[in-house]
């Protein structure tokens, strides 16, 4: 079982295009076997955890920019429901994106803006393999442009496709090559 993150946009109109794409990421996490890791925010992120655990999802928690449970539903307005926990961090977005993707075995990505875009580098620089589901609008379909554009980028650390069971499962494959040595730690 691995740690997965859903990466997506929390508003604008990948949102609405991405809506069935992230519940479908969240429902083939869940059916994979694997934990899921979100921003603990609205939008994509919110439906892919909601569809996670409607799916029968066994761990799933929320990392949240604010300091408390007070802040993170009244400063910051983001949900709290759908997550089995929610680490209040206090690191506000920056600091909470970098967490979030360094605690992640893998990333998929669903539609997204400049907060998908940061972990998206975050990522590339961890050389944390990323998925992305395409669809959804937003930078995640850009990132395939970037990846030509950047000559330090792993693209070999990104897939990309349009079926979130067939993306889960490449992405599980991939982790598995990638942990090959360590594969009896991520069977617990």
């Amino acid at each position: 079982m691995y740690q997965i993150c859903i990466s997506g946009a929390a508003r604008g109109d990948s949102v609405e295009q991405g809506m069935q794409l992230a519940i479908a990421a969240g429902e083939a996490i869940a059916k994979a076997g694997h934990s899921l890791l979100a921003g603990a925010t609205t939008g994509l992120p919110e439906a892919a955890a909601e569809s996670y655990k409607k799916a029968g999802g066994k761990s799933s928690l929320g990392i949240s920019p604010a300091a408390s449970k007070v802040e993170h539903v009244l400063k910051y307005h983001l949900p709290t429901e759908h997550y089995d926990s929610i680490l209040y961090t206090g690191m506000h977005y920056v600091g909470r994106d970098a967490l979030l993707i360094n605690s992640a075995d893998g990333v998929v990505s669903v539609g997204g803006r400049l907060g998908t875009l940061h972990e998206f580098a975050i990522a590339m620089e961890t050389r944390t393999p990323v998925a992305l589901l395409q669809g959804g609008g937003g930078i995640s379909n850009e990132i395939e442009k970037l990846l030509e554009m950047l000559p330090n980028a792993h693209p070999e650390l990104v897939i990309t496709d349009t079926d979130a069971d067939r993306l889960v499962a490449r992405l599980t494959s991939l982790l598995d090559k990638l942990h090959a040595p360590y594969h009896s730690l991520y069977q617990k």
